[in-house]
């Protein structure tokens, strides 16, 4: 039997046909220099990617983050000591219509007082509001104080110039005393009283409620706007019970995962893909088109997308608020919500069947209710506010982190 056709020799053979011109050596290259070198370096530092270093930042970066929270909350209290009051009596920008198209209900509670947070909330709504004009003549400011002490500082500076509801005002509550109603459950309950307070008080076509550590995004009002005004006269939308305007990052990853976000994936590739392809074939003047090598780079790209960070590519949809896309919602987390009127007081209806505990909170008991209620609800993506508390109103924390 001749050596040459041995099994050996073959392999050999082979090897030599893949010298540095072949295909599967480029592409092969590619991958390594990619994943192995140039991704790691340019990402060890993006939190909400894969090749994030934890080790290496998540402690510096948290420290900067609350450094920089505490002088941005400084700056909202000058920003306040130095605008001229409106006794509360009238909006902060405008002199809303009787019934207002949205009211911004923002929800607090006395917790951090260094870093202001509802201060830095409601000055950046503010600033927002001047900027937007008089498109926004519909909408009105409205702060919930569901602080059960008197020294909620911040939320009797913002009553100067914001209407407020004081839950506990005037009351002689025994929530402390009452072994069966635990924090998670008094969250709930102060949700249903300020959703309430603002459907009672101003009757509006919606009611965007916000926690008081979620700043909003520069866009909030266009995309509001154009979200409200043409994509929810759809059928799918009108009736939905619900529409989220945050969703963590780190829980936005196409492995997660979510249903329509597999199909998205998908068709990153299928966009991507054909494109790289042809680059590829351009550049390595390869005549004709070559299918494995487009399958290639539809998983090639998949790959780097989810492992560089979703998040950071839904960052491209903030170029146009028709850009921005709605999904159905998953469970978590409720920094802001936004509930059409009938919507809203279904969900008064709701929240109030329910009881919440550890395990259970208010976002929980909220996403149970789609499928019991056979409701529907829908998340905005890229998120319109920023979650900027590290401190807890329900856990003790005392070595915040960003992750």
């Amino acid at each position: 039997m001749s050596t040459s056709s041995s099994p050996a020799a073959m392999l050999l053979r082979r090897l030599r046909r893949l010298s540095w011109g072949s295909t599967a050596v480029q592409l092969f290259t590619l991958t390594v220099v990619t994943f192995g070198l140039l991704a790691p370096l340019a990402c060890h530092r993006l939190l909400h990617s894969y090749f994030y270093l934890r080790h290496w930042h998540l402690n510096q970066m948290s420290q900067e983050f609350l450094q920089q929270s505490l002088k941005e909350g400084e700056a909202a209290l000058h920003y306040f000591e130095e605008l001229p009051s409106a006794n509360g009596s009238v909006p902060i920008v405008w002199q809303a219509t009787p019934r207002p198209w949205l009211v911004i209900t923002i929800i607090t509670v006395d917790r951090q007082p260094g870093f202001h947070y509802v201060l830095q909330v409601v000055s950046q709504f503010h600033r927002l509001l001047q900027q937007c004009g008089p498109q926004c003549e519909g909408h009105q400011l409205f702060l919930c104080n569901v602080e059960r002490s008197v020294s909620h500082f911040d939320a009797k500076l913002l009553s100067k110039y914001v209407p407020v509801a004081n839950r506990y005002e005037g009351t002689e509550d025994d929530y402390g005393d009452d072994p069966s109603t635990n924090s998670f459950e008094k969250e709930k309950q102060d949700y249903v009283y300020c959703l309430e307070s603002s459907l009672q008080t101003y009757s509006p076509d919606y009611v965007l409620m916000v926690e008081d550590d979620a700043v909003p995004e520069e866009q909030i009002f266009p995309v509001l706007e154009h979200l409200l005004r043409a994509r929810f006269s759809e059928p799918h939308l009108r009736d939905a019970l619900y529409l989220k305007l945050y969703h963590p990052e780190r829980l936005q990853h196409y492995i997660n995962p979510e249903p329509m976000r597999i199909l998205e994936w998908l068709g990153v590739g299928m966009l991507l893909g054909p494109l790289l392809t042809w680059i590829y074939m351009r550049f390595a003047s390869r005549p004709g088109f070559s299918w494995p090598v487009m399958l290639f780079f539809s998983l090639y790209s998949m790959g780097l997308v989810e492992l560089v960070g979703r998040h950071y590519f839904l960052e491209l949809r903030r170029l146009s608020p028709s850009l921005y896309s709605v999904v159905p919602a998953s469970q978590c987390c409720t920094p802001a919500m936004l509930f059409p009127a009938p919507a809203a007081r279904r969900t008064l209806t709701y929240l109030s069947q329910v009881y919440c505990h550890k395990g259970f909170g208010k976002d929980m008991a909220l996403y149970s209710l789609l499928r019991a209620k056979g409701e529907r609800a829908y998340v905005v993506e890229p998120n319109l506010v920023k979650h900027i508390g590290l401190f807890s109103s329900l856990r003790y924390n005392f070595h915040p982190s960003l992750l």
